[in-house]
């Protein structure tokens, strides 16, 4: 039987730790591979790990043809919508698969019409999967968490998606840590779990402190006139000592500003340190 392996199929499906894959392997040499291979023509579509360890050990294994698709889109949706619907997918996974269907999606849908070429001038209905919350929602996650995932897709070193991947970093995590600078990105994943949460905890900091304050509104109000005595005139008299407090709290941030970045300095040099050593 000639099984063909796409190389694009394969990459929808994460590579199984080694634990996972010793037990799938320690399966089917107590009890056969029981569910059988799924084939589009002879390209597998569902199966690939038991099908690299049945033929590693000499295993027979079934298969059965699905003959609803008519092309190779129709084959990447089937896989995405069975790995969405996995307990075992993470929640990392997940949002990369469902930015994955709405990419193919959008290719395949029609150009939008616009509002006048719309009949009766109705508004032109949005094609599928066109905005964050509806792949929020086909990944099972928030639209914050979408974002973090593009955020990573676009800015993350190799090292950090692998760490997300693993489930070493957390998304949140991995979003923050990929506004490094790639080397450093890569240095702090070679630090380990513990300097990655400390170097997305210090750029956290940093962005608390470098935040701007408000400053808090005067209000004016229209029903009374204006005689000079009223509580709010009070108030407006008091806005250029609260202006000073204000400018003061702003010279403390960018002092413990420039503390955390000395920080970051020495840790970074703490981390090529371990590195050398290792």
């Amino acid at each position: 039987m000639n099984i063909t392996i796409n190389q694009v199929l394969q990459s929808y499906i994460d590579p199984l730790t080694a634990s996972e894959y010793a037990a799938l392997e320690r399966s089917l040499l107590a009890e056969g591979c029981r569910d059988a291979l799924v084939l589009w023509n002879d390209v597998l579509i569902d199966g690939h790990n038991r099908y690299a360890i049945c033929r590693q050990h000499g295993i027979e294994f079934k298969t059965i043809q699905n003959t609803s698709f008519t092309s190779l889109d129709d084959v990447m949706l089937w896989m995405i919508d069975n790995h969405l619907a996995r307990r075992s997918v993470s929640d990392f996974q997940r949002g990369v698969l469902a930015l994955r269907k709405k990419e193919i999606v959008a290719a395949r849908s029609p150009a939008p019409v616009s509002a006048q070429d719309a009949p009766d001038g109705e508004n032109a209905p949005k094609p599928p999967m066109s905005t964050r919350e509806e792949v929020a929602k086909a990944a099972r996650l928030s639209s914050n968490q979408i974002s973090q995932i593009e955020k990573i897709q676009k800015a993350a070193s190799p090292e950090l998606v692998e760490a997300v991947r693993s489930g070493t970093i957390s998304i949140n995590a991995a979003a923050t840590v990929a506004s490094l600078p790639p080397e450093e990105q890569v240095a702090a994943v070679a630090g380990g779990k513990k300097l990655l949460r400390q170097a997305a905890k210090e750029i956290r900091e940093q962005r608390a402190a470098t935040r701007t304050p408000r400053e808090p509104k005067v209000h004016v109000s229209q029903d009374t006139p204006e005689t000079g005595n009223e509580p709010w005139a009070d108030n407006a008299a008091q806005t250029p000592s609260e202006a000073e407090r204000l400018r003061g709290e702003i010279a403390s941030l960018k002092q413990k500003v420039a503390q955390l970045q000395a920080e970051n300095v020495e840790l970074n040099q703490r981390i090529a340190t371990l590195i050398d050593a290792s």
